[in-house]
């Protein structure tokens, strides 16, 4: 009715767009979990089966009967979208002072924290070793761990790159490893002694990519705040290697893949309304849930660091 709070919002396009295209540094949930756009809030996601890896008998008579698939019977995990929302209020002699940067920063805000949430809902889920199969994880030995000098890293990578494969026929094209992980990796013997005849001085992410035979390695260095006021890192010693499609216009969650982010079409959305006449507030407002689709298209590698 007119003259009620609802009447009075507003859908702001410009931090609408400011809000989907921010990004936090540190932050790899969308690599591993890509977006996908759902048009309702609950559903079905088919789980693919094996059945084009099969040899068939395709030879066929002349008049008789024509080969038959005896399709298998997909299976399906159900969503269901959550909505994040945070708002932020400005007064207006806050606004008088310094509108425009005042709002973006507002937006900023907002985006972040709901961006870093789910970073965290998503880090749970890919270092959850009960939601992989005992054939696609493991837990290293202090022997074998990436600051050990007795370790071979790269071996052990490659033995979890065939493990995905023999899974999926696929190669995971996609590592993810925590910052410590990353120094780890990129001072450890096995790596260095790759390129210390070449013109590399400094081992980087990229050639840590290039090394370990990966589409694309991320660093994922976000970090949270706790309860006691001191600085965590969202993803621990581990590693998760994935096979991801390759990123296009669209995607849909009929493609395999080892998880999306199923989101609802058109968000996040930042409106504006005014409290009490004095304080103006900046929300956004998300749906979406995080979901590993295909754990065998995955491998985690647990305790990495001693």
């Amino acid at each position: 009715m007119p003259g009620t709070l609802d009447a009075r919002r507003i859908v702001d396009p410009v931090l609408t767009q400011l809000a989907r295209v921010y990004s936090n540094n540190g932050l790899v949930a969308n690599y591993l979990f890509p977006l996908v756009s759902v048009n309702k809030e609950g559903g079905k996601i088919p789980q693919f089966t094996k059945e084009a890896f099969k040899i068939y008998n395709t030879e066929r008579a002349i008049r008789a009967d024509s080969n038959r698939i005896n399709p298998t019977v997909n299976t399906t995990i159900d969503f269901v979208l959550t909505e994040h929302d945070l708002e932020y209020p400005m007064d207006y002699r806050e606004i008088n002072e310094d509108m425009l940067n005042l709002k973006m920063h507002a937006t900023n805000v907002v985006t972040d924290a709901i961006a870093l949430r789910k970073e965290k809902l998503c880090a749970n889920m890919a270092q959850n070793a009960s939601l992989f199969a005992a054939t696609n994880k493991v837990t290293l030995a202090a022997a074998d761990q990436f600051n050990a000098s007795t370790s071979d890293p790269i071996a052990t990578i490659d033995t979890a790159r065939s493990a995905v494969r023999s899974q999926i026929a696929k190669n995971p094209n996609v590592i993810v490893m925590s910052n410590a992980v990353f120094v780890a990796l990129k001072n450890h013997a096995a790596i260095t002694d790759k390129v210390k005849y070449t013109q590399h001085a400094v081992i980087t992410a990229d050639l840590l990519k290039q090394l370990l035979q990966f589409d694309a390695l991320y660093v994922a260095s976000a970090v949270y705040e706790d309860e006691s006021g001191v600085l965590q890192d969202v993803w621990t010693d581990s590693v998760v290697l994935a096979y991801v499609p390759e990123a296009k216009q669209s995607r849909s969650f009929y493609e395999p893949s080892f998880g999306y982010t199923l989101q609802m079409k058109n968000f996040p959305i930042v409106d504006t309304y005014d409290e009490k006449g004095k304080v103006k507030i900046v929300r956004n407002t998300d749906l979406f849930v995080p979901k590993i689709v295909g754990a065998d298209a995955g491998y985690l590698i647990i305790d990495c660091l001693s």
